[in-house]
């Protein structure tokens, strides 16, 4: 139990100087943010690039710094802990009227367990649930700005309307011709609205921060009429002649889910009061969790820790075991899951076949760098875990062995707390969502179309999957290829399918940036011998990569054949790649957009401007 008395200024200097370190870890997270603005104003994408794998690192840095301060300053690693207690406390007291105070909470815990032994991590020295409420948090000040505006349009009024949302951003930029976007949005709305009864209640809520990415800034908001909720999100791009446009209007929880989706970039938002922002996040995709929005935001550490809340609660309501994920097994990777859980755990083994010229310190920095890159809805993002434990008796005999086998300095099982309930501690983790590996995927589809035979319903839609998936399959190597990255090995067990039909990749221990690889044609045979040879007769560099070569791994089925030939071919074509790094090479930025190119107003631009 706490000891009531707090009469210890030590304790009170420590939880200030701790709270001083968040202060100013937020300060910095949020005026990098604020400047997406500009940057998007001046169009400086590399600029936005280069801030957003920078700000990544702000969190961990601040934590080392609030550390190092508590050592000097206070020798905080030799208090005792009694003092630790007092110290939660007061930083309890100094989260009254705090505008983050679920942040400062897990500020506390990453800082407080980096200068604690492990064997100290009880509840009653970090927050294992939150201490202070989230709800309702207002920022009182009278220049404050409100975390979103409310608009009351009639319905000859609603194209006025859009207008002045947008104008309400202060972009110093100017529109092609905003009005004749704002008629383009109001046209998408009018098909929700035209037969629709507009209640006392109608009206548009709209964040007051724009969400900036890549080359893209949007409005995000909802229409809300009677008992009816819109989400709704407008992408604001700029054109060729480099004036802005409003590129598509975004509509319902699918949308919007797109939009935040894990497999993307952080969004860089100027916030006061983050749990606002999630609160109403969520009214709009009420099927996502709230440590993804976290994450989709860029306060990564905090989603890693509602994540784990939300872990352990399972854990809690369930009893079915982990247990070694169907499907390849990976030669670099050890994959085990929960089958109630939605998520993958990956460990790196402790050694791996010749073929892998890798080590343990090169795949996390792998990893590292699909956390730091715009992922373009084609790279998983993953949490990274360190020290974890389990009960022993949720893990099946079978994992445990092959723990033991490929990865045992990641294990340890033991009886911490002496009280019988041996745990099993994993060394180091990522933890991914789950989906169809697409070669599971793409076998059921053609074992489902060879069951149904005659049957041309279910022969066609078996063949409407294949097609499908082969087209995400190109789509997703192309997207990642605009965005700078080499997938390495691209076979089919290296991608997933996702609820919505996406593509995406989630294997990265050869990943590479396109500008690292030489694109080669394979060199003619010299001579019959040579032709016949089973073994490659030509100098291969490290860097090297011939994609004619691709296809005897890819294409064996005939049905998968013909449609990736029909749709994807360049892919074998060492030119495709080499232009794509020259390109990229040149300082050209792609746009990659997080919804289909049919829902984009591009062909009335394009009818505006001829």
């Amino acid at each position: 139990m706490f000891p009531q008395r707090l009469d210890s200024p030590l304790a009170y200097d420590i939880a200030k100087a701790m709270m001083d370190g968040f202060n100013r870890h937020y300060r910095l997270f949020r005026t990098e943010s604020a400047r997406a603005k500009h940057r998007f104003e001046t169009a400086d994408w590399h600029g936005q690039q280069r801030a957003q794998r920078e700000r990544i690192e702000f969190y961990d840095l601040r934590v080392k710094e609030a550390s190092s301060r508590l050592e000097k300053e206070f020798k905080a690693g030799e208090q005792p802990m009694e003092v630790w207690q007092q110290v939660k406390l007061h930083y309890i007291g100094l989260l009254i009227d705090h505008h983050q105070p679920e942040l400062a909470e897990t500020f506390f815990n990453s800082v407080t367990t980096k200068i604690l032994h492990r064997t100290y991590f009880h509840n009653d020295f970090i927050f294992v649930r939150p201490a202070v409420s989230t709800e309702y948090i207002e920022n009182d000040e009278p220049a404050a700005m409100p975390t979103y505006r409310a608009y009351y349009p009639t319905r000859e009024s609603l194209g006025d309307t859009i207008v002045r949302i947008v104008d309400n951003f202060q972009l110093q930029r100017p529109f092609e011709d905003l009005q004749r976007d704002a008629h383009y949005v109001l046209e998408a709305m009018a098909s929700r609205l035209s037969h629709v009864k507009l209640r006392a209640n109608f009206q548009i809520q709209v964040l007051s921060a724009l969400f900036y990415r890549n080359k893209g800034a949007y409005v995000v908001g909802k229409i809300i009429n009677g008992f009816n909720e819109v989400p709704f999100a407008l992408p604001i791009l700029h054109n060729k002649q480099g004036t802005l446009i409003i590129d598509t209007c975004l509509f319902g929880e699918d949308d919007m889910q797109m939009l935040f989706s894990f497999a993307r970039a952080y969004f860089m938002v100027d916030m006061e009061i983050p749990s606002a922002y999630v609160q109403f996040l969520r009214s709009l995709m009420p099927r996502k969790p709230r440590a993804e929005i976290y994450n989709a935001l860029g306060l990564a550490k905090q989603g890693k820790t509602l994540f784990y809340r939300d872990f352990l609660y399972h854990l809690k309501h369930s009893s079915d075991k982990f247990r070694i994920a169907p499907g390849i097994k990976g030669m670099v990777m050890l994959v085990f899951d929960l089958p109630s859980f939605p998520y993958v755990f990956k460990l790196i083994k402790d050694y791996y076949p010749p073929q892998k010229d890798t080590t343990r310190e090169k795949i996390k920095g792998k990893y590292l760098m699909v956390k730091q890159h715009d992922r373009v809805g084609r790279m998983a993002d993953s949490l990274e875990y360190s020290e974890v434990a389990f009960a022993r008796d949720r893990f099946e005999d079978q994992l445990i062995e092959e723990i033991r086998k490929f990865a045992p300095s990641q294990l340890e099982i033991s009886d911490r707390d002496g009280d019988g309930k041996e745990e099993v501690i994993i060394k180091h983790l990522y933890i991914e969502r789950r989906m169809i590996p697409l070669n599971i995927y793409l076998q059921e589809a053609l074992d489902a179309g060879s069951a149904a035979g005659k049957n041309t319903i279910g022969a066609e839609h078996a063949q409407d999957q294949i097609e499908r998936a082969v087209i995400e399959y190109g789509n997703a190597i192309k997207d990642l290829v605009a965005a700078n990255i080499f997938p390495g090995d691209m076979l089919w067990k290296n991608f997933g399918v996702t609820r919505n039909g996406k593509v995406v990749f989630y294997d990265y221990d050869e990943i590479e940036y396109i500008t690292d690889c030489q694109f080669r044609k394979v060199p003619e045979a010299r001579n019959e011998e040579e032709e016949m040879s089973g073994e490659v007769w030509y100098t291969v560099g490290p860097h090297d990569v011939f994609p004619e070569t691709f296809g005897p791994f890819l294409l064996g089925n005939p049905a998968v054949r013909e449609v990736f030939m029909k749709h994807h071919a360049d892919l074998l074509d060492a030119a495709f790649w080499q232009s794509h790094k020259e390109r990229i090479q040149a300082g050209h930025v792609h746009d990659v957009f997080p919804y289909e190119r049919e829902k984009r107003f591009a062909r009335k631009h394009n009818l505006v401007r001829k």
